[in-house]
């Protein structure tokens, strides 16, 4: 048998009212792929220590996690609108950048520029453009996310599937 392999879990979780039942789920997840789920810091703040200070520890701590893991489970389901959480995108783009593979989940169906304009006041221009109240255009390519996001990672509908993803893409094949 394989010895299990470690990856960084990224996501929103920590927000989350059941942030502990949410980590149960998602470490038996894991532990069925042969994985095992490396969680992003929350550490305790020493006497005197300032938020920016402890901010700066957890940060760090993440980037460590981050490097030791092989593969990362990413949560990107919209967070607070029509985008992931933007430390999860953070650390989806380093791992992307030190070669780790990325498996993402949560992801609505769709296109990302439907869900957009499902979500805000939106209009198309006189050139076809889609475009947001303040005149931005809304990216349409027919991806799921953002192209930077959905060129770079795998994308299932899971937390299952991307953990199975992970391992398949980890774990040696079993000799037939």
């Amino acid at each position: 048998m394989t010895a299990p392999v470690l990856i960084y879990l990224a996501g929103p979780h920590v927000f989350e009212v059941d942030a502990r039942g949410t980590r149960s789920a998602l470490e038996q997840t894991c532990e069925r792929h042969n994985l095992v789920g490396i969680w992003p810091a929350d550490v305790d703040a020493p006497a005197g220590e300032t938020h920016p200070q402890r901010a700066q520890r957890i940060f760090q701590a993440n980037i460590d996690r981050l490097r030791s893991a092989r593969g990362v489970l990413a949560d990107l389901r919209p967070f607070r609108g029509a985008e992931p959480d933007s430390g999860t995108v953070f650390e989806v783009g380093m791992a992307f950048a030190l070669g780790i593979p990325v498996v993402a989940y949560g992801v609505p169906p769709g296109d990302y520029a439907s869900r957009v304009a499902t979500a805000l006041p939106v209009e198309v221009d006189v050139a076809g453009v889609l475009r947001d109240r303040a005149g931005l255009a809304v990216e349409d390519f027919g991806l799921p996310l953002n192209l930077m996001l959905a060129c770079a990672v795998a994308v299932v509908t899971t937390a299952d599937e991307a953990a199975a993803e992970l391992a398949r893409i980890l774990l040696p094949a079993s000799p037939a």
